[in-house]
This record gives C-alpha cells, sequence and structure tokens, in this order.
C-alpha cells in the first residue's frame, strides 16, 4: 500500500530570506504553496509574493501561489458569519478551497511540499486550524517546521492546543476529538479574519 503523502507547513514570520531557505532546506522542502491571501506586507516586504518568488527560484525551489483557494480571508460571502468573521468549516466546503487541496495533493506526488503563511507559531494561523486539519481529514501526514528548526508533528501541535485550553487530561464523557473540535473552535475565534463589521451587517449573509 502506497504511504499517505507527508505535507510541511511554515510561517515566514519576520526572518531574514536566508533563515527561511535554511529552515526549508534542512527539511527537505522542494516547493512552497503559498497560502497567504494578501501575500503582501510593509512589515516583511521580503516575502512579498514576486519577492519571494524569485528568491525561491535563485535557490532552485518550486513555487506555486495558493492564496486564492487555500487563504484565511474568502471573497465568497456565505463563508462569513452575521458578525463578518469567517467560518473555517464553511471555507473548507467550498469547491474552490476543494480544488485547493487536490492541487497541493497533486504536488505531493512530485515534490515535498511546505505551505507558507506569515505566522511564526502554526496554532496562530489558518494553515493549521483549517489546511492541515482537512488535508489530515483526508489521510495526509502533516508536521509543520518551527522557527527553531525542530519539526513538530500534527498531532503534537493539536496536543499543545488541547493543553493551552485546559482540555488535555482525561475525561469520561468526551472523547480527543470532542476536546478537539472545541479547542479548535476556541482558537478559531480568536485568529479567523473578520471584515469590517458595519459591511458585514449590510453586505453578507
Amino acid at each position: 500500500m502506497k504511504p499517505p503523502p507527508h505535507i510541511l507547513t511554515v510561517g515566514h514570520s519576520n526572518h531574514p530570506p536566508e533563515k527561511l531557505i535554511e529552515l526549508l532546506r534542512a527539511h527537505g522542502v522542494t516547493a512552497v504553496a503559498d497560502v497567504r491571501s494578501q501575500p503582501y506586507s510593509r512589515y516583511t516586504p521580503q516575502f512579498n509574493r514576486e519577492t519571494l518568488e524569485a528568491i525561491l527560484k535563485r535557490e532552485g525551489l518550486a513555487y506555486v501561489f495558493l492564496g486564492r483557494e487555500l487563504g484565511a480571508r474568502s471573497d465568497d460571502r456565505s463563508c462569513y458569519d452575521q458578525s463578518g468573521r469567517v467560518r473555517y468549516e464553511r471555507l473548507a466546503a467550498t469547491d474552490l478551497f476543494r480544488s485547493g487541496l487536490q492541487r497541493v495533493l497533486q504536488g505531493a506526488a512530485k515534490h515535498r511540499i511546505a505551505l507558507l503563511c506569515a505566522e511564526k507559531e502554526p496554532l496562530e494561523c489558518h494553515r493549521t486550524l483549517l489546511v492541515s486539519l482537512e488535508l489530515a481529514r483526508q489521510g495526509v501526514s502533516i508536521s509543520h517546521i518551527l522557527a527553531s528548526g525542530e519539526l513538530e508533528s500534527h498531532e503534537a501541535t493539536l496536543d499543545r492546543l488541547l493543553e493551552m485550553e485546559k482540555l488535555g487530561g482525561a475525561d469520561l464523557f468526551r472523547s480527543r476529538a470532542e476536546k478537539l473540535s472545541e479547542a479548535c473552535a476556541r482558537q478559531e475565534r480568536r485568529i479567523a479574519y473578520t471584515a469590517d463589521p458595519n459591511a458585514a451587517l449590510q453586505e453578507l449573509p
């Protein structure tokens, strides 16, 4: 039986480009899938889309932008609740998002892929609480490249979330999956993109 694909994630944070390349090289990454909705920042211009693509190309690493498919700021108004906050479960159910996952899986057949976003901490980013969770549901093995250079399994990352939410202990009445669902929902409420509430009330369903 063919083993499941193994996909990595990484946050560029405020690293210099050389540090990001070092992190990618250390874990054998050959292609970067950029899942930022808005791949530009005045604070980290070294990772603006075109600049990053050129740096990676120079280093012999492939680059693909998947922010439209797998980004956290959807253009689909049905993905927002009444308060203007993106709901990950709605976003994950869209055809566009599902097509993005398929592109990642197809790419993983040829490359060792790292999903790239901005946040240093995996638990503060949709690459973990949305994209990785959905890939894991399809049997994909996920690991997160930490800023220290260490590789943390997706299961270990979720264990940290359970501890953070004080849900890590034994529970006679709830399974680990049920506790994880609650922990992920709590963290999603903290980090999910929220549009202007006034505009949301007028324009979003």
